[in-house]
């Protein structure tokens, strides 16, 4: 019997959930489905260019699960375009990312689903004075070596001195 399939994390439903060649009508068509979560592992991977272990754990998933999901999206998209095939995005089992706030008058935090946009105001004390709470910044000065790792995985060389062609400089 197969495992029961984990939920996974996503941070937006697409406004947009069907695609089709121009020029050839619906019904002719057969039909690809892409789930939310393949879409987001194309999101994070491809877009956004996130390494496959940073991404899955994003999704709160497995870095081979990650892997799975994001080669079956490939060849589904592949599908898509290479055959003139009508793409659907629907369904999987899937988990809306929230993004929480506080306002730095009255303290008070609370959280609104991703892709709603920023608040205007405290829903508390209606302040102005609202930004993102601190577990959801992401690091500063994350750069080409993944998400402020410190460590590029080379015998524990420091990132600092290490450049995009492998050489140490500087030191």
């Amino acid at each position: 019997m197969p495992r029961p399939c984990k939920c996974r994390r996503i941070s937006n439903i697409p406004n947009c959930k069907y695609f089709k060649p121009c020029g050839v009508p619906l019904c002719s068509l057969k039909e690809v489905i892409l789930t939310l979560d393949e879409l987001e592992a194309i999101r994070l991977a491809d877009l956004n260019g996130m390494y496959h272990d940073a991404a899955a754990k994003k999704m709160k998933i497995s870095r081979q699960t990650f892997g799975n999901i994001i080669n079956s999206a490939h060849k589904k998209i592949a599908d898509f375009l290479i055959n003139a095939k009508a793409l659907k995005i629907k369904g999987g089992e899937v988990e809306m990312i929230e993004r929480h706030f506080v306002c730095y008058d009255c303290k008070n935090e609370w959280s609104v689903p991703h892709g709603t946009g920023k608040p205007q105001e405290c829903p508390k004390c209606k302040s102005t004075n609202i930004h993102r709470a601190p577990q959801d910044r992401g690091r500063a000065g994350a750069g080409r070596f993944g998400r402020g790792r410190g460590m590029c995985g080379r015998g524990g060389q420091k990132n600092e001195n290490l450049y995009s062609d492998g050489n140490k400089r500087g030191a």
